[in-house]
């Protein structure tokens, strides 16, 4: 499975279009446009999963700096979640 980040999105582009846009390579399994939690606004990136590595390589050099909606993409291979920790806000300290 091929994870890829697509960067520099429109706030307007769908998934459809990014869909559209990498099936010409290979079997897309998913499409995410990462929204914003709150506003439900598009942050302007996401990923696409596609399940032949072979087939999202391709895809990632043919579409790396392509465009969609008057924007150049940037294409790559998406990096692992980092691990942030437990969360909870406030400052992280064992001076006490």
């Amino acid at each position: 499975m091929k994870n890829i980040f697509v960067g520099n999105l429109s706030f307007s582009a769908t998934e459809e279009a990014v869909r559209s846009m990498f099936a010409v390579h290979g079997n897309v399994d998913r499409v995410s446009i990462v929204t914003d939690r709150d506003t439900g606004q598009a942050k302007g990136f996401g990923f696409v999963e596609m399940s032949n590595d072979a087939e999202g390589d391709q895809a990632i050099a043919a579409l790396n700096g392509s465009d969609l909606e008057g924007r150049t993409l940037t294409i790559n291979e998406a990096r692992p979640r980092a691990d942030r920790g437990a969360g909870g806000g406030g400052r992280q300290s064992n001076r006490w």
